[in-house]
């Protein structure tokens, strides 16, 4: 690093006034010797640039419909793609990415989502119900496929702990790794930053479009170039009937020649609220439900079916080399209100009862954009869409539960 680049880094009360920051600035100002270092050694550490970003609120481009390999289209193919997918994965092509840096707090549960238990006779957790789906296709394939685990900064102790404790659900711990997200800074109302409960700077994970970046800064791309692995299955953790490593989705995104695939399903009405795969000037896309016209949510096809019909359930199919390509880009910056536990300079602690903050977070959807070409994938929601996202209602443990059952799976 030269001095130039140090220069910056190096933020004391005064450059922290320069730019702003002037709580923070007092505060360090207030500390000794020793908690100054630390809090300088953590801005060093910490990308700064979210000051200045604010809301990601691009100009959108021109939308059209992006047609989905249909259900009844994958079925009559089903035996050909399954045998490309698994030639792939038997190859050591093919790697899985979990998505688990998401705490439970919207179940009422303040540990790592993936530990929640939805077993009613038996312990039955998410983490589990992953990794048995992940395993039908080892068993099917007669090899493991190469599992890695993103956890937050603050869950990830947690999360490793409870697969050691459980001894990895059966999964081969050779090839399980575990790696950290980046953690970005949350701010005030005001821009200003925070304090966590020990006095330090308050962080946030860097959302769910950071997970490519962080293998790299956790030098886990190298191991997987030097592996051979050429497709990377990134999937979250809280879909309990997602399929993994899919042979089938991976052997028709291989044969379509196309850089990415998305697993969707058919929307059960035209304002369900979720995210749409489309084309913006010419490349896959996700528009989200509040930003679609009336005319886009309503327009059909000849046959009636919806043209913006299919939504993601964040379970894609990225091609690594298309990806490496991405690790120049700064993805959009999407700021999230949130009710952030902290503490005053005082060292008051703060438990607030509305929003007082924004997270700063990046989303895997916005890699889908940097790709020139993605197969949109359809299946039955029935059978692999059972997100576990709130403790009641819609897309609850309750639903998960429902459709658990439906599939034949003891709770």
């Amino acid at each position: 690093m030269n001095q130039e680049q140090n220069s910056v880094k190096r933020h004391t009360p005064e450059t922290l006034h320069a730019i702003g920051q002037t709580r923070l600035a007092e505060y360090m100002k207030s500390q000794d010797a020793a908690r100054q270092e630390q809090l300088q050694s953590q801005l060093a550490e910490l990308d700064l640039s979210v000051l200045e970003a604010g809301a990601a609120d691009e100009q959108r481009g021109s939308f059209a419909p992006l047609y989905a390999t249909t259900r009844a289209e994958i079925s009559r193919r089903r035996a050909r793609y399954t045998e490309k997918g698994l030639a792939a994965i038997r190859a050591g092509k093919v790697g899985a990415v979990m998505l688990a840096g998401g705490q439970g707090s919207r179940l009422g549960f303040d540990k790592p989502k993936g530990m929640f238990n939805i077993g009613e006779t038996r312990e039955l957790f998410i983490f589990e119900c992953q990794i048995r789906n992940l395993m039908e296709v080892t068993k099917q394939a007669g090899t493991w496929v190469p599992l890695f685990i993103m956890t937050s900064e603050d869950n990830y102790e947690d999360t490793f702990n409870f697969f050691a404790e459980h001894d990895y659900f059966g999964y081969s711990r050779d090839h399980i790794r575990f790696f950290r997200q980046e953690q970005l800074p949350a701010v005030d109302l005001n821009g200003q930053l925070m304090l966590n409960e020990n006095g330090m700077i308050l962080t946030a994970p860097n959302g769910n479009g950071g997970w490519y970046a962080s293998m790299e800064r956790n030098g886990i791309l190298e191991d997987i170039r030097a592996a051979g692995i050429e497709w990377l299955n990134v999937f979250a953790v809280d879909n309990v009937l997602q399929r993994i490593a899919d042979p089938c989705f991976i052997g028709a995104v291989i044969e379509s020649g196309r850089e990415s695939g998305a697993k969707v399903v058919a929307k059960a009405d035209p304002d369900e609220r979720v995210g749409v795969l489309c084309l913006e000037d010419g490349h896959p896309s996700i528009v989200e439900y509040f930003e679609m016209t009336d005319e886009m949510r309503t327009l059909r096809e000849p046959d009636g079916t919806l043209s913006y019909n299919y939504g993601v359930i964040l379970n894609y199919l990225f091609r690594v080399d298309c990806l490496d390509r991405t690790l120049n880009v700064s993805l959009p910056l999407h700021r999230a209100c949130k009710k952030l536990r902290c503490m005053a300079p005082d060292g008051t602690v703060i438990v607030p009862e509305e929003p007082n903050g924004y997270k700063f977070e990046t989303l895997a959807l916005d890699l889908v954009r940097l790709q020139e070409s993605c197969l949109a994938y359809e299946v039955d929601r029935t059978t692999e869409f059972a997100p576990v996202k709130n403790k009641t209602g819609v897309d609850s443990a309750e639903t998960a539960k429902a459709l658990l059952r439906l599939n034949g799976i003891e709770l």
